[in-house]
């Protein structure tokens, strides 16, 4: 087999798109669970805090916390798992805050999310990048 100018210019490209569907396909799952814990009502920005650390050695295990005072449940999501849904906390009249904590494992970097339903009924976003140097999820 030889290899030509165009030839390769052919399979670079094709790599290229390759490489472009899982974003494009994680990036779609992730719009739809959003949709369907929103019931497509608008997500506005604030009142929510997620904390996540910039640089995570071991995808196993990365630390998150979130914090939404006033909020009925928190979805977190992470855009380029396998599975994106990471956990829901659900909180009840009696809660004392609104706050959650624990460890998620997470396949490479990539922007791990948190929305929050209000108790007005509204909802709030916030998102963080999480580079991961070693990947947790069969990476």
């Amino acid at each position: 087999m030889e290899f030509t100018r165009r030839g390769a210019i052919a399979i670079s490209a094709g790599f290229a798109a390759a490489l472009m569907l899982p974003t494009r396909a994680a990036r779609a799952a992730i719009d739809e669970q959003i949709a369907a814990f929103t019931g497509g009502a608008e997500v506005g920005s604030g009142g929510i805090t997620l904390t996540t650390p910039e640089i995570a050695e071991n995808g196993n295990t990365v630390p998150i916390e979130v914090d939404a005072p006033g909020a009925e449940e928190i979805l977190v999501l992470a855009s380029n798992n396998p599975t994106p849904e990471v956990a829901t906390f659900r909180f009840g009249p009696l809660a004392g805050k609104q706050k959650a904590a624990t460890r998620v494992r997470l396949a490479g970097t990539q922007d791990v999310i948190a929305i929050a339903r209000m108790g007005d009924g509204s909802f709030v976003q916030a998102a963080n990048e999480v580079k991961v140097t070693i990947g947790g999820c069969g990476g």
